[in-house]
């Protein structure tokens, strides 16, 4: 008795991910985002506090809201001779992030307060915390960042992951498109979803031909 034939079926295609200028904040957007973040962790409240470093914690790391929430004091390397944040990412991946010597000074800063205000600042104790000292969630932090943008008066469009996005991309500008070395600080496990960010490189250079000889 003959086989039957296989069937072949029509190959799925797979929906190729891309970023564009809405996924990203711009120079002046950052500036006025910092501003309110900023003027609100001077009030003296912890959620105030919590949430400026959230937010720089966002721009300077460029971590998922899952590694944010999910960050302990001991992660935190800020010795004298380190600078970086050890991270538990994507498939139970560690990694290793660098960070500027401006923002390991925040990092001070904000550990010296929380303990002001009378948190554990024990290696075991969680980063990002709420009100009553335990973890924080992924939801709460992605409600403080919305709040945070609509004071700031930003497009509504924004959630709390456009802050990865932003430091991938002035990453990429800063490092001289150093492609490896930005996919080792965000954890992909393909350079090619690093390369993604391409496009908006690209289109930084067609607004730099309008400027080439002004």
């Amino acid at each position: 008795m003959k086989s039957e034939p296989k069937k072949i079926g029509m190959k799925k295609h797979r929906s190729v991910w891309t970023i564009d200028e809405s996924k990203y904040l711009c120079e002046s957007e950052l500036k006025q985002l910092r501003k309110i973040s900023n003027k609100n962790m001077r009030r003296r409240k912890f959620n105030k506090l919590r949430n400026w470093f959230m937010i720089e914690l966002g721009l300077n790391a460029g971590l998922r809201v899952s590694e944010m929430a999910s960050l302990k004091h001991k992660n935190l390397l800020l010795g004298e001779d380190r600078s970086s944040i050890k991270v538990l990412g994507k498939g139970n991946k560690k990694r290793a992030i660098w960070i500027s010597s401006g923002f390991k000074k925040n990092c001070r800063r904000y550990i010296e307060l929380k303990k002001e205000f009378g948190f554990s600042i024990d290696e075991d104790t969680h980063l990002l915390n709420n009100p009553n000292g335990y973890k924080i969630t992924k939801r709460a932090l992605q409600k403080a960042f919305k709040k945070l943008i609509e004071k700031a008066g930003l497009p509504s469009h924004y959630h709390i992951h456009c802050l990865r996005h932003t430091y991938t991309t002035f990453l990429l500008k800063a490092s001289n498109h150093n492609y490896r070395f930005v996919q080792q600080q965000l954890g992909h496990a393909s350079i090619k979803t690093t390369q993604t960010y391409a496009g908006v490189l690209e289109s930084e250079g067609k607004k730099a031909l309008e400027k080439i000889y002004s």
